[in-house]
């Protein structure tokens, strides 16, 4: 009941947070759109109309010596609502334009023409201002203004009055004067301000609307996956996650998919790794124990044998316990390289005569092929182990001739070791696996002539660690070669 209720309110939670963060994101366009379509809507029509009446003035100033200026200026006039006039700087008129209706302002119109004309002058040639202007009542018209009606409730207009001197072809200065009603926008700022509520309010109940349908088909796949992740935290490894709608919730369920099957891999490992320990460890133990008991029940009795048994067993338990240790290291990363020049071809030498001289009493055979002998800079002792590993790993697995051969050779920088045995070999399929750990090839665990039967997993950390390069090649009922090679000092 508890996890019902604590489910419901995951939910809830989540339509509320979904809900917020569209309701956020609509309300950040409002913002947007009210800045934009109030607020700045007065300064963007301004600067619009100084681009385009700049922009006329340059077409005019272009085309000032071409035949057809007048039908240029009064095609710019029509079309951009402007009065154009070019005129000589002593106030003679060239061409001129009017399309601004009887709007006047404080003097007279030629009056102020030359006022702009002097302001240029004195400004680079190049002059701009705003002027407020009172339309004039007609005198049979009480009620309107003659020309264009203003936008704006009633309150002034203003001009844009631009002024360019130019030149012509003949060298004369003339004056491009150029006026342009800009209307306030009062009246289009309260119709879009009352358009801006209507959508206001159509955003906030689609958001609302939204926020359901998106957190219904977001929460449900995640539910499914809630649920099957608890139980794969029980240990159940078997789960199968189902997640759809979203690639994200898709991917997610896939990842944790391969997860679970992973976790089932390494479950079981773990668990033929604890039996295949516990086998070696119970041997061990026991002729331990009874040698041991032997010799307290008959100590008159004990024999070299004896002791070397007990001893040989000992040395066993401790090989195994410092290989669990070597990988757990590895694992965890304490492991560190204590790395120096050496003369690897010597090193691999003594390492196989000291092996030899171990199980030459089982008649085993281990030779060494190399052209000539090598340097190279790693950590000797580790790496000894790693070759100890591949030589041991052979010796287990070799065929009934018990014949091991170890190459030696070099290829530009790099020096690549061989160890060659004749054993059953190993299945296509199993050959990608042998590193992993725990894994081993067959269900029936043997115990090794000399060894643990994890040297595999720790040679292959070592050569890791060195940059190294390692593999395998094998054919079933022909042998297998186990190889790693390393850079040239």
């Amino acid at each position: 009941m508890k996890e019902k209720k604590k489910l419901n309110l995951s939910k809830l939670q989540l339509k509320w947070k979904i809900f917020g963060f569209l309701l956020g994101f609509c309300a950040l366009l409002l913002v947007i759109l009210w800045l934009f379509q109030t607020i700045l809507l007065d300064s963007f029509y301004r600067e619009i109309k100084v681009m385009e009446i700049k922009s006329d003035a340059s077409m005019i100033q272009n085309n000032i010596n071409n035949a057809k200026i007048m039908q240029l200026i009064t095609r710019l006039s029509q079309s951009s609502a402007e009065s154009i006039d070019v005129m000589t700087l002593d106030g003679n008129a060239l061409y001129t334009t009017d399309t601004l209706g009887n709007y006047k302002g404080h003097q007279g119109p030629e009056q102020n023409k030359m006022d702009l004309v002097l302001q240029a002058k004195n400004h680079n040639n190049v002059y701009l201002q705003y002027t407020s202007i009172h339309p004039q009542h007609s005198s049979d018209q009480k009620d309107g203004f003659v020309g264009k009606m203003p936008l704006g409730n009633g309150k002034p207009d203003k001009t844009l009055d631009y002024v360019k001197i130019v030149k012509t072809s003949s060298g004369e200065s003339v004056a491009i004067v150029m006026s342009s009603i800009i209307s306030p926008v009062n009246s289009t700022v309260t119709t879009l301000q009352y358009q801006l509520w209507v959508i206001t309010g159509i955003m906030v109940i689609l958001a609302v609307f939204l926020a359901f349908l998106i957190a219904r088909h977001v929460s449900r796949p995640i539910e499914e996956i809630n649920k099957s992740a608890k139980m794969l935290a029980n240990g159940n490894c078997d789960t199968h996650f189902s997640g759809k709608g979203f690639r994200e919730i898709v991917e997610l369920s896939d990842t944790l998919n391969i997860t679970a099957t992973e976790l089932s891999k390494v479950e079981s490992l773990r668990r033929e790794l604890m039996a295949n320990i516990s086998h070696d460890l119970r041997t061990p133990l026991s002729l331990i124990y009874s040698y041991a008991e032997m010799m307290h029940d008959f100590p008159d009795e004990i024999t070299p044998e004896q002791t070397q048994t007990i001893m040989d067993e000992t040395q066993r338990l401790s090989t195994l316990v410092n290989d669990v240790l070597d990988i757990s290291k590895f694992e965890t990363g304490i492991q560190e390289l204590n790395t120096s020049a050496f003369n690897l071809t010597q090193s691999l030498k003594a390492t196989i005569e000291r092996t030899t001289e171990l199980v030459k009493r089982d008649g085993y055979n281990i030779s060494f092929i190399y052209d000539e002998e090598v340097i190279v800079n790693a950590d000797e002792v580790k790496l000894t182990q790693a070759f100890y590993n591949f030589l041991i790993n052979a010796i287990n697995y070799t065929g009934k001739d018990k014949r091991i051969v170890v190459k030696q050779a070099i290829d530009i920088d790099r020096v690549k070791i061989e160890v060659i045995d004749t054993g059953d070999g190993i299945l296509l399929e199993n050959l990608p696996h042998i590193w992993d750990r725990y894994y081993k090839e067959d269900n029936h665990h043997k115990r090794s002539i000399t060894g643990t039967g994890l040297g595999l997993s720790i040679a292959k950390k070592i050569i890791e660690l060195h940059g190294g390069l390692y593999g395998v090649e094998s054919q079933v009922g022909k042998g297998s070669t186990f190889w790693f090679s390393l850079t040239i000092q």
